[in-house]
């Protein structure tokens, strides 16, 4: 008899799970007349955990969409809002904590317009500016212990394009080097970590070229010099 009443209850369930399955099915990735997605979709991993959620209207994502991780379904790593009559996208994406990570604009399939991204405490990682999905203009880096600047950088369609410029942890520059199209070229500046010029010279495609000037104590000297003094330990008198 315990056998029989546990039998039934084992066909119960499985008869009201496959009863929730096919409500589910009708709920979701549905197509209206002229074959187009419409309402709720849902996707799934290969592994059955959740791949994205969102809704259709006439073929069209509209609202938000959440993306998962394969391996992570409880938050969603990114997040696509689809604006009505337009093909701009605003993107967000998350720490498996839920914690922001980055966040922009997408045109289509390119980013556009400023994009930020977040350290997982949230303070902001780096800034960039976007056109036509190609890195343009001021790109900065910031350091996670201070905040201050790292690195600034200048971009044009994509490569470099203008001063590339890092600092230390404590806000003092140390490079400041012109790139044209990717590469070093023009006046470039190395500094000690006090602030006091070290070296200067220029680039070209890349390449030292012509006279380099040395820096020791404020003062111009040979490279052999200044070999010579770093060799010796002798520090600059403003250190």
């Amino acid at each position: 008899m315990i056998n029989i009443k546990r039998l039934f209850f084992f066909l119960l369930f499985s008869a009201c799970f496959l009863c929730v399955k096919t409500l589910e099915a009708q709920r979701y990735n549905q197509f209206d007349k002229n074959k187009k997605r419409t309402g709720v979709w849902k996707k799934y991993y290969p592994n059955k955990r959740l791949k994205y959620t969102g809704t259709f209207k006439d073929g069209k994502e509209v609202g938000t969409f959440k993306f998962y991780s394969m391996s992570f379904s409880r938050k969603p790593e990114a997040t696509k809002v689809f604006h009505k009559d337009s093909d701009s996208v605003t993107v967000n994406y998350f720490y498996s904590t839920g914690k922001l990570k980055g966040k922009g604009m997408l045109f289509g399939r390119n980013k556009v317009g400023s994009w930020v991204y977040y350290y997982k405490k949230g303070t902001v990682f780096s800034e960039e500016f976007y056109v036509n999905g190609k890195l343009s203009g001021k790109s900065i880096v910031y350091f996670k212990s201070t905040g201050k600047i790292a690195e600034e950088t200048t971009y044009k369609n994509g490569v470099l394009h203008g001063n590339v410029k890092n600092y230390s942890d404590k806000g003092i520059l140390i490079e400041d080097v012109l790139y044209e199209n990717g590469k070093a070229n023009g006046l470039a500046k190395y500094f000690e970590l006090s602030g006091s010029l070290k070296e200067k010279g220029i680039y070209k495609n890349g390449i030292r070229v012509g006279k380099w000037e040395f820096y020791l104590d404020g003062e111009v000297v040979d490279e052999k010099k200044k070999k010579e003094a770093r060799k010796n330990k002798i520090q600059p008198k403003n250190r």
